[in-house]
């Protein structure tokens, strides 16, 4: 399929492009970009006057739950919840069931995504075997397979010496791990973020220390044995702090946010919402504070949604027992476009954390709108305004706190490799 889009302001951090233009698709790739561009015969036209057009979005940290908890969310309905968020590429997590550690189920979603994916689907294996952090999982083999990552998501690697020789396997085969940096001993049996507001309303708390001990620990690691690593899910200011400082030092770590880390506080748990209920939990206004400053001075590399899709059973139950986990896929382009509204970063700088930036992490090549690209592209209405109904939602799962908020701007087209794939 040949395409033509034209009249669109297109933004491209990768190029440092922002200009009106026409951008040209042939075969499945960038053909052209420029100005008065002509359609070639049989080409389908998106007028894209008064639209956004960027590089496809990559969510680098989702759960599809697929094998095995196919009735939270599978692959075909979590990439349809992705296309209409905007997302041409996701990496998917490997705490499934039985948990993504060996070349048999990486080549299951390998080739379930390549038959039945409506968007790019990148595995990422664990690090241990069964992500029981006893011992590691075989790490070349899963790269070999398809993985772009290895990560316990789901789970920090407790062991501090297990840590150490993940890292120093993982620079040597040229993979990165993505570390969820959580200290278990502290975390106890908390439920929320430890403070006023858990305090008031009777729940045991997870101290913000629980998270800055085990990220402390793990960018030491790093500096230690000279490994690239990425951290996941960041939502303290601490960790803010710590990650700045290591970067000064030339340690090599990069992080991400969750569109909830910024736009929420822990206020939102209040009448025991269990849609506020996620791990790490929302924290204080002063964290959500640090978390905008390491997006607008770059200490935060990457905005990823950590979609988590929990069956309504799972989170219509008394706040203790509910399951940690939002879906995210589908509100995380306006949540984000917020902050340019807000001012606290520009379109470039917001449009990196979703495109190239998590590209260059995860070390593949998308996230850019260069002649010759895989034409992966996302069309926005950045003055759209819609609200969030569950029943509207294309995730299988609709355990959102956003749901019955007002938003504004949406994807209208999803294009993966020159198919749109999807249209608002």
């Amino acid at each position: 399929m040949n395409l033509l889009i034209k009249g669109g302001r297109v933004v491209d951090p990768s190029q440092n492009i922002d200009d009106s233009m026409d951008l040209l698709v042939e075969d499945g790739r960038i053909k052209e970009m420029g100005k008065g561009l002509k359609a070639p015969a049989g080409a389908e036209i998106i007028d894209a006057a008064g639209l956004l057009v960027t590089p496809g979005f990559i969510d680098m940290h989702v759960h599809l739950r697929d094998p095995g908890l196919e009735y939270k969310e599978d692959i075909v309905t979590g990439t349809r919840a992705a296309a209409a968020g905007g997302f041409t590429s996701v990496a998917c997590m490997p705490n499934t069931k039985p948990v993504n550690d060996n070349k048999a189920i990486t080549s299951y979603i390998v080739n379930k995504a390549r038959n039945e994916a409506l968007v790019n689907v990148f595995p990422v294996g664990s690090i241990t075997q069964g992500s029981k952090g006893e011992s590691l999982a075989e790490m070349g083999e899963l790269k070999e397979s398809g993985c772009v990552a290895v990560s316990d998501d789901g789970r920090p690697v407790g062991n501090g010496e297990l840590m150490r020789r993940a890292l120093e396997y993982a620079k040597g085969m040229g993979i990165m791990v993505i570390a969820h940096s959580e200290e278990l001993a502290l975390v106890g049996e908390g439920v929320m973020n430890e403070g006023f507001t858990s305090t008031e309303l009777g729940l045991k708390g997870i101290p913000w220390a629980a998270e800055d001990v085990a990220v402390a620990r793990d960018v030491y690691l790093a500096e230690f044995t000279g490994s690239p690593l990425h951290i996941a899910h960041i939502s303290t200011s601490g960790s803010v702090r710590i990650i700045r400082n290591a970067k000064a030092r030339g340690v090599k770590v990069t992080c991400e946010t969750a569109p909830h880390y910024f736009s929420l506080t822990d206020d939102a748990v209040r009448g025991y919402n269990t849609n506020a209920k996620m791990n790490p939990p929302l924290r204080e206004a002063a964290d959500v504070a640090a978390i905008k400053a390491g997006l607008a001075d770059g200490t935060i590399d990457a905005i990823a949604t950590d979609h988590a899709p929990h069956h309504l059973d799972e989170k219509d139950v008394e706040f203790n027992l509910a399951l940690n986990g939002i879906v995210g896929l589908e509100t995380s382009l306006p949540l984000s476009l917020q902050l340019v509204a807000d001012g606290v970063v520009d379109l470039k700088t917001l449009l990196e954390k979703m495109t190239c930036n998590p590209a260059q992490i995860l070390g593949i090549d998308r996230g850019t709108l260069q002649v010759g690209a895989a034409a992966d592209i996302t069309v926005i209405d950045p003055a759209r305004e819609w609200v969030v109904a569950a029943e509207q939602l294309a995730s299988k799962s609709k355990n959102s706190p956003f749901i019955g908020r007002k938003m504004k701007g949406a994807a209208v087209y999803t294009i993966v490799g020159g198919k749109v794939v999807f249209k608002r």
